[in-house]
């Protein structure tokens, strides 16, 4: 194929340039300048000369938006820079602003100071959160959150997105990440169901669940189907651009770049400014052509931001403040008992379907038989439903009005409806329990569940239609028969491929290969998280030992107390726990095991706060952390009047200034070493 002329070359960049200005127009300035007919021509005619002349066909051009290759899978990706969740204010009243506005000034040390903070105060888009990389100003990859280190890489399907650039305008920094949220508008949300009914398909219940699962799609067809947008909040890993100083000018800039940016957000002046920008939001929210779920407050300077820095997974220095949870009125069908992995027995009211804070809400959470009591909640009922915190539904209050003369009393049963074995109740407990164990299905399947889960054996695919199926077919009844599946016996399960099969297995046999973090809270110890599990490998350095450690010595451990103490070691006196292990021993899955490292509670480092600063001459960053969480301190990221040394290097930077500030002990690298040897 010849090459093209240059003739041709210029006309197929006039035509990129023209799209993609019309693109700008229609799907960011919600302006368009042409007529459809005319749009439609100059694509046509720029699909028409790549078609002749395939080195036309760039990555950035808008003929690459409209999908249609099929991804095998979503890929992981490992985020830059964390993609870190903001702490939500629960005092949902202007209180919610002045807290933050004190907390901030509090961290700055400026309390009694006139001196007030400018805030960015903008909107909490209920949509999914989205990072967007660009290289030399090209679009090269989109990923999800996912955990914040780990995101999925959905870079084909938000290409679909029109008002996406592909290249950024007037920006060819080397590495350039912006942060935002993909959403559907309530317009486009209509649209869409209302073609899903004229075809007839099943409807979605939601603008942000539509969003979230057209970008989560494999076939990236599907997603340009999809009527997408997106507002971008801020930025992630940044290099070759000279980044503003000030949040409010990062967004300006990313705006200019031709990223949508939202418009109702606003520069303000402490708490007063926060309150009036939380209320004039509240009274139009409803107006506002997509979901929100309350507003985001953000200290503009970047320098303070710096300053004030991050909690384990959150920025000190943002909060998001919701609004009050939409409550409606429905009626309570049924009172059905949900086995939990622990065996809890949760009531759950089943609801005439009712939509509340944006979504269908058909179920209740009751939590337990002296809450069912308490709220007098009976079959029949007509009750007030509310989104609590805008996530879990729960039931208000009672209309006892309207109280029908049948309405039917709730009684915990003294059998378990799914394995009829006895259901316990302990004395200091408001929880009843299945005393069944793995003998019970249900409790089964969610043990099975949370073993395969991310943040445990992470064994992808097994998911809770697999695992019901494995369960209901007696394949699995043990986390250890996980790893006697074999290529045929899954290729027999309904929708259960051969390739979905192998990919399974490539899974399982993965997570053989584990750490003993992992392992631990694999096994759905009761009152034992990831970081207590942690902890715990961290101090007994293996499983054995671990196992053998009565409640004194679990107590040992930098905040495990006495009720993790004694459900560790109820967990490991049961004998099918033991059994369990075993098997799962024997079925080859190993990780890594240590010397003990017990923990001196007389150690000058037990129970301290650790904040390290500037550069180490001799000891490496993670080095130091990793010697002073094994003498039972605690490493933060950030300085508080909490901090109970500052360990400063070489250019300490504002944390040290801060440190002084407080009155915070400071240390050198040699002190920090004659600490640790004591």
């Amino acid at each position: 194929m010849k090459a093209a002329p240059e003739s041709v070359l210029a006309r197929a960049a006039q035509l990129r340039r023209e799209i993609e200005q019309h693109n700008y127009n229609y799907y960011v300035l919600d302006r368009p300048l042409t007529p459809d007919a005319e749009y439609d021509r100059l694509f046509r005619e720029l699909e028409e000369l790549e078609q002749l002349h395939a080195e036309l066909s760039t990555p950035d051009s808008p003929t690459r938006r409209v999908g249609g290759q099929l991804l095998a899978q979503l890929d992981t990706v490992q985020h830059a820079a964390p993609m870190l969740s903001i702490r939500t204010e629960t005092d949902i009243d202007d209180t919610g602003a002045e807290k933050f506005d004190s907390y901030v000034r509090r961290e700055l040390g400026l309390d009694g100071s006139a001196a007030p903070i400018e805030y960015m105060a903008e909107l909490k888009f209920d949509g999914l959160a989205m990072s967007l990389r660009y290289e030399g100003g090209l679009l090269v990859q989109a990923a999800t959150r996912g955990n914040g280190e780990v995101g999925e890489n959905v870079t084909q399907n938000v290409r679909t997105i029109h008002c996406i650039p592909l290249r950024l305008q007037g920006v060819t920094a080397e590495v350039l990440e912006i942060r935002g949220e993909i959403y559907m508008s309530h317009g486009d949300f209509e649209k869409l169901n209302e073609r899903q009914r004229s075809n007839g398909d099943k409807t979605f219940v939601n603008p942000r669940n539509a969003a979230a699962g057209a970008v989560r799609q494999l076939d990236s067809a599907i997603t340009a189907q999809r009527p997408l947008s997106f507002f971008a909040y801020g930025l992630g890993d940044v290099r070759g651009w000279t980044v503003p100083t000030s949040h409010s000018e990062v967004l300006d800039a990313i705006g200019r770049m031709g990223v949508p940016v939202n418009a109702q957000r606003k520069v303000v002046v402490g708490a007063a400014g926060l309150v009036a920008f939380h209320r004039d939001i509240g009274t139009v929210r409803d107006q506002l052509p997509f979901d929100i779920d309350g507003v985001v407050y953000k200290v503009n300077s970047l320098r303070l931001q710096y300053q004030l820095g991050f909690r384990t997974r959150e920025p000190r220095w943002a909060v998001a403040h919701k609004y009050p949870p939409q409550e409606e009125i429905t009626t309570v069908l049924d009172i059905e008992l949900h086995v939990g992995r622990t065996g809890v027995l949760t009531p759950t009211a089943r609801l005439q379907p009712v939509f509340v804070g944006g979504v269908t809400v058909t179920n209740a959470t009751l939590h337990n038989e002296d809450e069912v009591r308490r709220k007098d909640v009976r079959i029949g009922d007509t009750v007030i439903v509310r989104r609590a915190g805008d996530v879990i539904p729960e039931i208000v209050s009672i209309l006892p009005e309207r109280r029908p003369a049948d309405a039917l009393e709730f009684r915990m049963p003294e059998q378990c409806p799914v394995c009829q074995s006895a259901v316990i109740r302990l004395a200091d407990e408001a929880a009843s329990r299945c005393s069944g164990g793995l003998v019970c299905p249900e409790q089964r399947k969610q043990a099975l569940l949370h073993f395969a889960s991310r943040r445990a054996m992470d064994i992808e695919g097994m998911g809770d239609k697999l695992t019901d199926q494995l369960v209901d077919a007696g394949m699995v009844r043990t986390p250890a028969d996980i790893y006697k599946l074999d290529l045929l016996k899954l290729a027999s399960l309904d929708r259960m491929g051969e390739k979905s099969a192998a990919n399974l297995l490539a899974a399982i046999e993965r997570s053989r290969n584990t750490t003993l973090a992992r392992f631990v809270f694999s096994l759905g110890i009761r009152n034992v998280g990831e970081s207590t599990a942690q902890d715990l490998a961290r101090y007994f350095g293996g499983l054995d030992q671990l196992m053998a450690a009565d409640a004194t010595a679990l107590q040992q451990v930098p905040d495990v107390g006495p009720v993790v103490a004694e459900s560790v070691v109820r967990f490991f006196a049961e004998p099918h726990n033991l059994a369990v292990i075993k098997d799962l021993r024997n079925e080859g899955v190993t990780f890594s095991e240590v010397a003990p490292r017990p923990v001196n509670p007389e150690s000058p480092v037990f129970g301290k706060t650790f904040v390290l600063t500037g550069t180490l001459e001799n000891l490496a960053r993670d080095d130091a952390q990793r010697r002073i969480r094994d003498k039972g301190g605690k490493v933060s990221g950030s300085v508080s009047k909490k901090t109970s040394y500052l360990v400063a290097g070489t250019d300490p930077g504002s944390k040290f200034d801060k440190a002084q500030a407080l009155g915070v002990t400071i240390l050198d690298e040699a002190g920090l070493l004659a600490l640790l040897d004591q």
